[in-house]
């Protein structure tokens, strides 16, 4: 499996291409906006095709390209409930940002739990949920890569705000400190924005969230 870290959208959002050729088969985690024009000449050249679409949070930055992205592939969506109303009334991320951002609803087709656990490209997925910077904030865990995609609950030598509407520093702490901090510590920290980080370098040296 490839991993394609694609930084896009007006303040350089990561999101991270899954490729699979053997099975022809790739995943996208979050959807900045103009996404679709990164990813599809990659998917053209490693002859695989987009089956889902896997949100970690509903902030308007990871999920701007989505409805393009579903409607160019039909990829399936998977998000968490708790941020259904940005995901799909996203006119409400409008209200607290002050601007009119011409923002699509995103159609999501399963709606994922703490500890679920499903199969993709091949391998096993674990869902972790991971509030405090926004309700819904979840992290994808694939335990083959030694990989989890955590959104914006933990960044290299920080993590996330916790001022914006439905944030919660001491609950993004706990949720940091059980839900990431207990990945085994060589796991890589795919975070949504910035450099990658590990498990181990963040409970060692993050100033914010010690483990």
């Amino acid at each position: 499996m490839n991993v394609h870290v694609l930084p896009a959208g007006p303040i350089q959002t990561n999101a991270y291409l899954l490729t699979e050729p053997a099975r022809g088969e790739a995943v996208l985690i979050d959807a900045p906006g103009g996404i679709w024009a990164e990813v599809a000449p990659i998917l053209k050249k490693a002859d695989c095709r987009l089956t889902e679409l896997w949100l970690t949070h509903g902030h308007w930055d990871h999920t701007q390209g989505g409805a393009e992205l579903v409607r160019a592939t039909g990829a399936k969506v998977r998000a968490h409930a708790a941020d259904c109303a940005m995901i799909e009334t996203p006119e409400v991320m409008e209200r607290f940002m002050g601007e009119r951002m011409n923002l699509e609803p995103v159609p999501v087709a399963h709606w994922v739990a703490q500890g679920e656990r499903f199969e993709a490209l091949g391998t096993t997925v674990e869902v972790r949920h991971v509030p405090g910077h926004c309700p819904g904030n979840v992290l994808f865990y694939l335990p083959a890569l030694s990989a989890a995609f955590v959104g914006d609950a933990l960044f290299k030598g920080s993590v996330g705000r916790s001022d914006l509407p439905g944030g919660d520093f001491e609950q993004l702490a706990r949720s940091i400190r059980e839900q990431i901090y207990t990945l085994p510590a060589a796991t890589a920290v795919f975070p949504g924005h910035g450099p990658g980080t590990t498990v181990a370098g963040e409970k060692e040296g993050n100033p914010y969230v010690r483990g």
